[in-house]
């Protein structure tokens, strides 16, 4: 197709030849918008004052030649075509214009050649403009890129792995010297290079995901240690990129290698914080078992036994009254209805803390326990268990009889429930609990609500343990499902007499620091005195072995063993 308003600037001194050429160009089709000029001077402001597509040019002028006005043109316009027209030109001088960049050249008798030359050298202009264009923004674009990638926290590679299964650098921008301590010249030399960096213990997990997103084109995800080159320092790196599929069958992919030390260490720091919180945990519930135990052998043994001393003393008492001190005796009988009641309370409180039926097996305690709910509560509590005992350890009995206790008080609190079924089994290994209710059930925000102080405890005593407990809501009320293992080897420490206190921070961190004084051992500050191993400061005075305080008279201490003594203290009662 003919180029349409084409601005052409004329270099001719002759208005016929100049008349000419656009009639001939017009001839074509062409749609000339033209300005004449005949000499350099001329040409020069033409130049200056427009932009035009095309320049012809004679070769012969009065004191100015083709090769004056190409130069001046180059000056100016380095890009716009140049057409020699001439009716006397040598073949040593077109061929030096066509060197010093001219376009073509036509004679003046042969102006058939004329369009055609013009439609071409517009062409090639073009062609030139166009992928000059392309050149710069594939810089431009290539100077983006280069400023981004040195700017991003991380090295941006381009990794090729070509269809022999040899691997290599495109690309690597130049953080690579900060974060790996290498140039990207000597990695996209020696690409091996990299892998020599790769501790030797995430090397087989490197190759393994890369052959892996080969394979499968997945996105490339790797975590692993290098050695920054020339020190003795380690960091924890991740690559990301994406592959894609060459021609050729090669792969190659994008991606960044981010420097992640500080996240890495920031999460083991979580683990570690997370894993001493649990051996607190767990030493701290031990030690809260240990003084329950205590506290309630100190109740059955000291207090029950004073109480029992008690009630015996006021029978007696109450023996040597005379029948008409009737006033006497309603206090007598009111006293020993107080006695009663404290020993009543006693025996809860003692059963509450430690219940005494844990010694007969978790089967035995938890169908206690569970008649007591019913009892108390008025829910029916009903117990699957097809084993008649199930041996655990003491600790994982303990542990699932507290999980089981916590259930039930919150199926108390909180289900409105109306029925609650238990389920306990057992495997060579594991012991599993299920207790369900069919309650409203409990809401998913509460489930994750910080107070469910209680929902916490369950999970972190199973956790401690090797364990899971679960609770979740079902279509007929709440569940919670407990599994721990039939016995734990974690060893309880026994540290050394000369420990020394230990300061946050120290690398020589070893296990749980010792709280306990160097003259007990039971897991927490010795509050005894040394008169007494009963566990609890010694209340009882220097005269009495009963476990409380001497309120006997001294005629009660030689009465007591005499005949009716045995049958008046079975009659008491002793817890």
């Amino acid at each position: 197709m003919p180029p349409k308003d084409l601005r052409l600037l004329l270099v001719e001194d002759s208005a016929d030849d100049a008349s000419l050429v656009q009639q001939t160009l017009r001839q074509a089709g062409m749609t000339l918008a033209t300005r004449q000029v005949d000499s350099a001077a001329a040409m020069a402001a033409a130049l200056a004052e427009e932009q035009w597509d095309l320049v012809i040019s004679d070769y012969n002028l009065p004191g100015f030649n083709g090769t004056d006005a190409l130069k001046l043109l180059r000056k100016h316009s380095p890009d716009t075509p140049f057409l020699v027209v001439s009716g006397c030109i040598g073949e040593e001088a077109a061929v030096a214009l066509m060197k010093a960049g001219a376009d073509d050249y036509v004679m003046k008798d042969n102006l058939a050649r004329l369009a055609p030359a013009v439609e071409r050298s517009l062409k090639e202009a073009r062609t030139l403009a166009h992928g000059k264009l392309a050149e710069l923004a594939m810089r431009e674009s290539e100077a983006r890129f280069k400023s981004l990638a040195s700017n991003i926290p991380g090295t941006v590679l381009q990794l090729l792995l070509d269809e022999n299964g040899s691997w290599s650098f495109s690309y690597v921008s130049e953080n690579s010297l900060a974060l790996l301590g290498v140039t990207p010249r000597l990695l996209q030399r020696y690409p091996g290079f990299f892998f020599d960096l790769i501790m030797v213990e995430d090397a087989p997990s490197f190759a393994q995901s890369m052959q892996t997103s080969a394979r499968e084109f997945t996105d490339w995800n790797w975590e692993g240690r290098i050695h920054v080159s020339g020190t003795d320092e380690i960091k924890w790196v991740n690559l990301r990129s994406s592959p894609r599929q060459l021609d050729n069958g090669s792969v190659v992919w994008e991606g960044i290698l981010s420097n992640i030390t500080q996240r890495k260490l920031a999460e083991l720091e979580m683990r570690r914080s997370r894993a001493d919180l649990s051996r607190l945990s767990a030493h701290v519930e031990s030690i809260k078992e240990h003084e329950r135990a205590r506290i309630a052998r100190e109740i059955h043994d000291d207090l029950g036994g004073t109480l029992t001393a008690i009630k015996i003393m006021l029978m007696r008492l109450g023996g040597g009254l005379a029948p008409d001190a009737e006033q006497a005796l309603q206090r007598l009988r009111s006293t020993e209805m107080l006695v009663d009641s404290a020993l009543e309370t006693t025996r809860r409180i003692a059963t509450e803390l430690r219940p005494g039926i844990l010694d007969l097996g978790i089967v035995a305690a938890m169908e206690w326990q569970a008649a007591e709910f019913e009892k108390h509560m008025d829910i029916p509590c009903s117990l699957a268990c097809t084993h008649e005992e199930i041996s655990l350890d003491s600790e994982i009995s303990i542990a699932l009889f507290r999980i089981f206790q916590e259930a039930l008080t919150n199926i108390a609190k909180h289900a409105g429930a109306t029925r609650v079924e238990v389920e306990l089994e057992a495997d060579a290994d594991s012991v599993t609990l299920q207790v369900r209710d069919n309650g409203h059930g409990i809401a998913t925000e509460d489930l994750a609500k910080p107070q469910a102080f209680g929902i916490l405890g369950m999970r972190e005593r199973a956790l401690n343990l090797g364990g899971t407990a679960t609770v979740r809501r079902t279509r007929g009320g709440t569940a919670v499902t407990l599994r721990l293992p039939r016995s734990t080897h974690v060893a309880e420490a026994t540290p050394a007499d000369d420990e020394q206190p230990l300061i946050f921070g120290q690398a020589a961190y070893s296990g749980d620091s010792d709280l306990r004084s160097p003259t007990t051992s039971s897991g927490g500050p010795d509050l005894r005195s040394p008169t007494t191993s009963s566990g609890g400061p010694d209340l009882r005075s220097p005269t009495t072995s009963s476990g409380g305080p001497d309120l006997r008279s001294p005629t009660f201490e030689a009465s007591a063993s005499a005949p009716g003594g045995e049958s008046e203290a079975k009659q008491a009662g002793t817890p």
